[in-house]
């Protein structure tokens, strides 16, 4: 297993490549992805991992962007070369973000699904009046 050097990494990009995801072309995203961050020259700030579900399967194909904190739904391997170039800017790919947190507030975009409660007790009650 490779130990990658992650001393001048700015932005780390996980990628949703869950069931869901991978029905809707996650694996084809993850290879533009990291194709554009190569041919932008990105590869020593920017850092991909690839993940199992992150609970987010109604926004498929789901990718987060840390340290931001940003959240982004419906990614197309066509979208790879504008989001590199937005993490490049240090901005929001605003067509395609779901959630933002700018370091202070967690917002919502419009439109959004909720989702369910992450609390058990919540769950709890919502399983038993449903």
């Amino acid at each position: 297993m490779a130990t990658w050097d992650l001393s001048n990494t700015k932005h780390h990009v996980l990628i949703c490549n869950g069931s869901s995801c991978n029905q809707a072309g996650a694996e084809e995203l993850t290879q533009a992805i990291r194709k554009e961050i190569s041919s932008q020259e990105m590869d020593d700030t920017i850092h991909t991992t690839r993940t199992r579900c992150n609970g987010r399967c109604h926004d498929k194909c789901v990718v987060i962007h840390y340290p931001k904190g940003a959240w982004y739904k419906d990614l197309q391997p066509e979208d790879a070369p504008d989001f590199v170039y937005s993490l490049r800017a240090n901005d929001d790919y605003i067509a395609k973000v779901s959630h933002s947190f700018d370091g202070q507030v967690f917002e919502r975009s419009p439109g959004v699904v909720k989702g369910i409660f992450k609390d058990k007790e919540k769950v709890n009650k919502v399983s038993k009046i449903l």
